[in-house]
């Protein structure tokens, strides 16, 4: 029950394929409720990036448990008037039984968990979005039974959803294509990972032709073209980014079977076309649901349960 023994999850490499595979079976059976676990924590959530989905999900998956939750918005405490982020590390460590963080730099997350002796959980920052991609296999896993021969392509920028989809896709056993622009590509290091995690068992494939990509594709997955911090970009992307758009057409080189997913919030009629996400093959609030399982089940294998 607690494979993660108060370990971090700071990106996907911090998993093996069977610590992810167990991690998914748990948030099964806590969502079928065939396990019904109390985690009498408390979970402390330090956000510098806006948050719906993340902040909600952690929040009502840790009520559940039995646990409690503090949202310790970087606006009413010290963190914004310069404290030093091993001051408040060590501070927070005294206080709370597990932290996630969500922010920009990784390196500061890192830092952040060299200095707190609690579980860090990764809730995001721009290197890395593990906490997703959670949800994302879960809810491949639900749609399919399995990974066995499946493939995932992911359409648009190289950000930190990409690469962690090359990470847990490599983990999981199910082969990944990621299609972007020149010179939007994912992290090169986290691509050697990824390629390394899959030791040519699956295909961790990186291309510029989105009509290559689709082809026969089990599930196709894009994202924003302007993550957090780049909105001042999103004009000068569109035109670059449009044939990365997952539209009717694009959806129908995919396996007939296909299913579409995206990690919110949509931008409709740029990376996804309306009729898309709100269509038949969509699983996309499945998806968003399925954050609150995911991270449930990390926060018991973390912490442990009663």
């Amino acid at each position: 029950m607690a494979a993660l023994n108060g370990r971090d999850l700071l990106g996907l490499a911090d998993l093996n394929p069977t610590e992810l595979h167990e991690l998914l079976q748990l948030a099964t059976q806590l969502k079928s409720q065939q396990l019904k676990l109390r985690c009498n924590k408390v979970l402390g959530l330090l956000f510098s990036k806006a948050s719906t989905r993340t902040r909600v999900s952690f929040t009502v998956a840790m009520y559940q448990l039995g646990g409690q939750v503090i949202d310790l918005n970087p606006n009413v405490t010290q963190v914004s008037r310069g404290e030093p982020i091993q001051d408040t590390a060590r501070v927070l460590d005294r206080y709370l039984d597990i932290l996630a963080i969500r922010t920009f730099a990784q390196q500061e997350l890192e830092t952040f968990a060299r200095y707190a002796k609690i579980p860090v959980i990764n809730a995001l920052t721009d290197a890395e979005h593990p906490c997703q991609v959670l949800a994302d296999l879960l809810t491949i896993q639900e749609c399919f039974g399995s990974f066995t021969g499946l493939t995932l392509t992911y359409v648009g920028d190289g950000n930190n959803v990409a690469n962690s989809l090359m990470l847990g896709c490599a983990l999981a056993g199910m082969n990944v294509r990621i299609a972007t622009p020149q010179g939007y590509e994912p992290d090169a290091e986290i691509v050697k990972q990824a390629r390394a995690i899959a030791n040519h068992q699956t295909e961790v494939l990186l291309t510029h032709d989105p009509e290559l990509a689709a082809k026969g594709a089990s599930v196709l997955y894009t994202d924003v073209w302007a993550s957090m911090g780049q909105e001042s970009q999103a004009g000068d992307r569109l035109p670059i980014f449009q044939p990365y758009q997952i539209s009717a057409q694009l959806l129908s080189l995919a396996d007939p079977k296909a299913i579409v997913l995206h990690c919110l919030p949509a931008h409709r009629g740029e990376e996804i076309t309306e009729a898309v996400i709100e269509g038949s093959q969509s699983r996309v609030w499945e998806q968003a649901e399925n954050r609150m399982h995911a991270q449930k089940a990390l926060l018991v294998s973390i912490l442990g349960a009663e």
